[in-house]
């Protein structure tokens, strides 16, 4: 069995298992509530036989004294008597009963009579009187225990769920981090020697011109290298022109595609100032015009436009591409999500961290549309 396989097997018998626990635990409590039910009608027959005798003549004195202590004793259950001959409906063990009028008390005995069968007092055959009675205050809380207990599971699951996201995120964080590094530093081990290459061949008789081409990549490589060790760490934020920088990054990459893609530029004459890194926000114009590129397939229109009201800065890249739906306008920015068939899905998830975590702004798909392009937005607070 594959290791994800396992994984998704012990996630549902995780689940299962806390569905039959929780399933458990309630019929505990519904039986439990259940069997004080039976408890509380256990305690009015007694009580309803303690009237019955009572109202026998014939009783000794020592057993009516009896009677009327089991009478006295129950404080608790709140109950309406109804007297059959005269027509009365008398309270008990309800607040403000002297207060509540004949027709109150008739309403309040169906109420009662709903939650248990009244019961009948009979002496010798004749039916005296009709005992109405409710659940006690007692049985009134226990019966709300369940969803106290409910609710304190949910807010408890709530709180392992946000800190197990937490540990995860940290998790995938000191990946990125670790990954970084290792890139950086294995890229910057061949960038030293091909340096030293480069001031060699230049004591040789070489092209010029083509020393110059390889120090460009090798600038290239530094570049490369800056970058990554800045993903790896908390990168320094310097007070800087959003308008020069936007341009120069998106001028490189004009100069370097197709032709046959009509690269397009509206900005504000004056500049823009926010903090930032220009190196990880650099990369992350690259990133989106790389994709908007891809999405054109070699052929259409791409353009940047850079506006700012009081509070923000915004980069607003729109391509003429094939366009995202609607349901994967979030889900684009996890890692590995991708719909090239050759590429890591990280993109994206890059630009993302770049400009929400580094640079504590916002970045989203604006719009889009199927079948006509698509337009991100970046957003990044004024310094």
């Amino acid at each position: 069995m594959a290791f994800s396989d396992k994984k998704n097997l012990l996630r549902w018998i995780i689940i299962l298992t806390s569905i039959a626990f929780l399933g458990l635990f309630l019929w505990s409590i519904t039986s439990f509530f259940n069997e004080l039910k039976k408890e509380e009608r256990k305690k009015m027959e007694i009580y309803v036989d303690a009237l019955t005798e009572l109202s026998k003549e014939d009783n000794p004195d020592h057993f009516n004294t009896f009677s009327l202590a089991i009478i006295e004793k129950n404080t608790t259950t709140p109950m309406i008597m109804y007297s059959v001959k005269g027509e009365v409906y008398q309270a008990k063990n309800i607040s403000d009963e002297e207060e509540l009028s004949q027709e109150e008390l008739k309403s309040l005995a169906e109420t009662f009579s709903q939650q248990y069968d009244p019961i009948e007092v009979k002496s010798q055959g004749e039916l005296f009187d009709i005992v109405y009675y409710g659940n006690s205050s007692f049985i009134n809380k226990t019966k709300y225990f369940p969803l106290i207990i409910f609710a304190v599971i949910l807010v408890f699951s709530g709180i392992l769920y946000f800190f197990y996201t937490i540990s995860k995120s940290n998790e995938q964080n000191k990946l990125w981090a670790g990954m970084a590094k290792e890139t950086a530093h294995q890229i910057g081990t061949p960038l030293s020697s091909l340096v030293g290459w480069i001031e060699i061949l230049k004591t040789e008789d070489v092209d010029p011109d083509y020393l110059m081409e390889m120090e460009k990549d090798i600038e290239r490589f530094k570049t490369i290298t800056d970058r990554f060790s800045k993903i790896g760490s908390i990168p320094t934020l310097e007070k800087a022109d959003l308008v020069e920088t936007a341009t120069n990054s998106f001028e490189y990459l004009k100069n370097r595609s197709s032709k046959l893609i009509n690269f397009s530029l509206e900005k504000p004459d004056d500049p823009i100032f926010v903090y930032l890194n220009k190196q990880l926000l650099n990369w992350t114009i690259e990133n989106l015009v790389k994709n908007a590129i891809d999405a054109v397939r070699g052929k259409g229109k791409i353009k940047l436009t850079i506006t700012a009201d009081n509070k923000w800065a915004y980069l607003l890249i729109s391509d003429t591409g094939k366009g995202i739906s609607k349901r994967n306008y979030k889900r684009i920015f996890k890692p590995g999500e991708t719909s090239k068939k050759r590429g890591w899905g990280l993109g994206l998830s890059l630009a993302k961290r770049i400009v929400e975590q580094y640079h504590n702004g916002r970045i989203k798909v604006l719009k889009s549309e199927i079948g006509k392009g698509t337009t991100f937005e970046i957003r990044i607070r004024k310094a």
